[in-house]
């Protein structure tokens, strides 16, 4: 599992799967999948991310990189490390 504390906040580097039955996470071989219900057109997927994340750690969270890729690094301001992980544990 790629968590990364900063000064700003977690970095977190997951792996995304479009277009699932539901929103989940799970944490599988030291990765972080998170199955998403959108369509990877538009940046939906991206959106619906950035939003059901925000409400799991009731914090901002931006997208640093991955864009266009499965591969994302999400940036959640303000969380400690271990605060983040627990947070994902819970699911």
């Amino acid at each position: 599992m790629r968590i990364t504390e900063t000064k700003e906040g977690t970095v977190l580097e997951i792996l995304v799967k479009p277009l699932s039955k539901s929103f989940k996470i799970n944490l599988e071989q030291n990765q972080i999948i998170v199955f998403c219900t959108g369509e990877p057109v538009r940046g939906r997927v991206n959106k619906e991310l950035i939003k059901e994340l925000s409400r799991l750690f009731h914090k901002r969270v931006e997208l640093i990189s991955g864009f266009s890729s499965k591969q994302k690094r999400l940036l959640v301001r303000e969380a400690k490390k271990d605060e983040v992980e627990r947070m994902l544990a819970q699911g």
